[in-house]
C-alpha cells in the first residue's frame, strides 16, 4: 500500500519541486521509502510501505526495459502469475508483485488487469509508444484522480495530492454537494467534490498519449447479472466455501503481520474464523471499538464469541472519549478528503489508530459483503416485490410479517413496509431513488433536476438493487473512508469479501440463497456454520458500524460545528438550513443525519477547501 503522484506537462517550470510537494501532501500513505522519475516531462513519484519484498530493491518508481511504475496496492495472486510469467521466459530481480505487473504488462499489455486478483490503482509510462496506461481495481479499493486540461494530465491517490497542481480549482462540485447531503454519498461515478478533479471509474482503465495529449478511459470488466447457476443447495455451500477461503488465503499474503478488524458481525466475524480455521494456533490480533452509554452500540460480547472458540486471538480495544472525539476531529476530516456523510468513519479512524499503535502494517476487514450478499434491511422490499411479481403473494406477505415480527415494527410501519415492496416493484432502480433524493430530507439543493443515473441490468428487483450498491450507492463510500482511514496511519486494510470470483460467483446466486426469512447472507451463514461461533452464525440483528456521533458528539465534543457560518454555502437554500438549525438547537433530532451533513460540509469548505 503506497501513494502514488505524477504528471506529465510539456509547459510546466519547476516540475521537481511541483513533484516533490505533490509527494509530501500524501507522505502518510508510503512513510517507508520515497523515489520519483522524470525524464522528457514526464513525472513519476512514490511513497512506499514496505508489505511485499521489504528491500529497497523492490522501491517505485520501478523500471523494467522501456516501462516504468508507479502502484498502490496488493495483487494477491502475484506468485501464480509470476511463475506463469517465468515459464514465458521472464526473469526477476525482486521478489515483488510490483515487478509481476510490469512483466505482466510486457506480455499481455492492457489485458494483464484481466489476470489480477487484488487492489490496485497504478500508472504505468511506456516511452516507446509515449503513453501512460493507468488502471483501477475492479471495484475501487484503491483510489486514482486526475486533472486532464490543454494536454496536460496529472494524477495522484488523493485529492491533496492534486491541490498544489497548475490544473487545481477548487471550484466546488454543487451536484455532488447535494448527493452528499442527500444521499450520503462520497462520490458519483467520475465526479468528486471539485468541477474540475475527477476520479477514474472503479474498473476502468485510462490512456494518456503524450503526443496528442489525448485521454482515453474504457471499462474492462462487468459483473453479470441476470444468469443463475443450477446447482443444489449443497453445491452452493461448497463452493461459497472454496471461494472464501482461498480468498482469505491470499489476503494473508504478506511479509509483515497482519490482524483483523472485528466488530462482532457477521461479516468480520467471519474472516476471523476463516483465518483461525486455516491457521489454528497463529496468534493474531483483532481490533475492536465500542461505546458505552444509554442507546450506545456495544458489541463486545459477540466479539467474544469469536474469541472464545479461537483461544489464539489477542483481541485489542477501544472506546473513544469526548476528548478523543475533539481533539481529533480536525484531523480525522483532513485525511478524509470529503465532508463527512456520517460519523462511523470517525470510530473507523480511532479503529485504525488502534492497529497502527499496535504495529500492525496489514489488516483485513468486511467490507462488500453486505453489499452483494443481501445483508442491508432495505433489500427486503425488493426481495418481497420479487416474489410478487412472480406471484407469490402469500410468501411475500408471510416474509413481511417475520420480518416485521424480527424489527418489531408497529402494524402501521408493517403496512408500509408492504407498500414500499409494492413501490419497489413498481419503480425501477433510479425512480425510487430520485423519490429519496427529493424527499427522505428536506430538499436543499439550489439546483434542479436529479444528479445521477442508475441503469437497469438484467435480472430481477434485488440484481439491480445489489449491482448499484457496489458501484453506485453504497460500497464506493464504504471505500473511499476505509482507504482513507487506513492510511492517514500508514496501514494496509485489506477487503477478502471483494475477492472478484466471489462477487462473481454470488450474483449467480438467486435471492433465497442471499436471504431466507429474517437472516440475510444465508449462503454465507451455511458455508460458515462449522467455522464461526453458534452465536455469530444465528444472528438476526443488523448494527453496522453504528456510533453516537449525529446527536451525542454533535451535542457535546462537537458542540462548536453547529455555530458554522451556513450563509457561505450560498448554493444551498440557507432559509431552509436556518429553519432545520432552529428546531436542532430546540432539540428536534428528526433530521439529525442532515444537520451532522451539514455542519461537517461547512467545517470542510471552511478549512480544506
Amino acid at each position: 500500500m503506497c501513494g502514488i503522484a505524477g504528471f506529465i506537462d510539456d509547459k510546466i517550470t519547476d516540475g521537481d519541486k511541483m513533484l516533490s510537494v505533490m509527494l509530501e501532501n500524501i507522505a502518510h500513505r508510503g512513510p517507508d521509502a520515497r523515489h520519483t522519475f522524470v525524464k522528457n516531462n514526464v513525472y513519476l513519484g512514490h511513497n512506499r510501505l514496505s508489505i511485499i519484498d521489504l528491500s529497497h530493491d523492490a522501491d517505485q518508481p520501478m523500471q523494467h526495459e522501456h516501462l516504468t511504475i508507479v502502484y498502490n496496492g496488493e495483487i494477491y495472486n502475484y506468485l501464480e502469475l509470476k511463475s506463469e510469467l517465468e515459464k514465458s521466459g521472464a526473469h526477476f530481480r525482486t521478489r515483488s508483485d510490483t515487478e509481476v505487473i510490469l512483466h505482466a504488462y510486457h506480455q499481455w499489455g492492457k489485458d494483464c488487469v484481466n489476470r489480477f486478483m487484488g487492489m490496485w490503482a497504478f500508472a504505468i509510462w511506456d516511452e516507446l509508444n509515449e503513453e501512460l496506461f493507468c488502471s483501477r481495481d475492479r471495484f475501487g479499493i484503491k483510489p486514482f484522480y486526475y486533472l486532464h486540461q490543454s494536454g496536460a494530465f496529472y494524477f495522484g491517490s488523493e485529492y491533496k495530492a492534486l491541490k498544489p497542481c497548475p490544473l487545481f480549482s477548487n471550484d466546488i462540485n454543487t451536484m455532488q454537494v447535494s448527493r452528499g447531503l442527500q444521499m450520503g454519498w462520497t462520490s458519483y461515478y467520475d465526479e468528486t467534490y471539485f468541477s474540475k478533479l475527477k476520479a477514474l471509474p472503479a474498473a476502468h482503465n485510462l490512456l494518456f498519449n503524450q503526443k496528442s495529449g489525448e485521454l482515453k478511459i474504457f471499462r474492462y470488466w462487468n459483473i453479470q447479472t441476470g444468469h443463475y447457476l443450477n446447482l443444489t443447495a449443497e453445491e452452493k455451500k461448497e463452493r461459497f466455501f472454496q471461494l472464501f477461503n482461498e480468498s482469505v488465503k491470499l489476503h494473508m499474503r504478506s511479509d509483515v503481520a497482519v490482524g483483523s478488524c472485528l466488530s462482532g458481525g457477521l461479516d468480520s466475524s467471519a474472516i476471523v474464523s476463516m483465518v483461525q480455521h486455516q491457521q489454528p494456533k497463529l496468534p493474531y490480533s483483532t481490533f475492536s471499538i465500542y461505546y458505552e452509554g444509554k442507546g450506545d452500540v456495544d458489541e463486545r460480547p459477540f466479539v467474544k464469541a469469536v474469541c472464545d472458540k479461537f483461544p489464539s486471538l489477542q483481541p485489542h480495544y477501544f472506546t473513544p472519549s469526548e476528548e478523543n472525539i475533539r481533539e481529533h476531529f480536525h484531523h480525522a476530516l483532513y485525511h478524509a478528503d470529503v465532508p463527512a456523510t456520517g460519523s462511523s468513519f470517525i470510530s473507523q479512524y480511532f479503529l485504525m489508530k488502534l492497529i497502527a499503535e499496535n504495529n500492525i502494517k496489514v489488516v483485513l476487514d468486511g467490507q462488500g459483503a453486505d453489499e452483494y450478499l443481501a445483508g442491508y434491511n432495505h433489500t427486503a422490499y425488493r426481495m418481497v416485490a420479487d416474489l410478487i411479481s412472480a406471484f407469490r403473494i402469500g410468501k411475500a406477505i408471510s416474509l413481511t410479517g417475520s420480518l416485521a415480527k424480527n424489527q418489531q415494527l408497529s402494524v402501521t410501519k408493517t403496512l408500509a413496509h408492504f407498500g414500499k415492496s409494492i413501490l419497489s416493484l413498481l419503480k425501477n432502480e433510479e425512480q425510487l431513488y430520485t423519490l429519496e433524493y427529493h424527499h427522505y430530507f428536506p430538499f436543499l439543493s439550489n439546483e434542479s433536476g436529479t444528479p445521477f443515473e442508475l441503469g437497469e441490468v438484467d435480472g430481477n428487483c434485488t440484481d439491480n438493487f445489489l449491482y448499484h450498491l457496489m458501484f453506485t450507492t453504497s460500497l464506493p463510500t464504504l471505500l473511499q473512508y476505509e482507504d482513507r482511514n487506513s492510511m492517514a496511519f500508514s496501514v494496509e486494510s485489506r477487503v477478502p469479501f471483494l475477492d472478484h470470483r466471489l462477487v462473481e460467483f454470488a450474483f449467480k446466486l438467486r435471492n433465497e440463497d442471499k436471504a431466507n426469512g429474517i437472516y440475510t447472507k444465508w449462503v454465507m451463514r451455511q458455508a460458515l456454520q462449522e467455522v464461526m461461533p453458534e452465536a455469530i452464525v444465528k444472528r438476526k440483528d443488523k448494527k453496522g458500524f453504528v456510533t453516537p456521533g449525529e446527536v451525542k458528539w454533535l451535542r457535546g465534543a462537537l458542540s462548536q460545528l453547529t455555530d458554522a457560518d451556513f450563509s457561505k454555502l450560498d448554493f444551498l437554500n440557507n432559509k431552509k438550513i436556518k429553519t432545520l438549525m432552529d428546531e436542532y438547537r430546540k432539540g428536534n433530532n428528526q433530521h439529525a443525519v442532515l444537520i451532522w451533513r451539514l455542519c461537517t460540509l461547512a467545517y470542510w469548505q471552511k478549512n480544506f477547501c
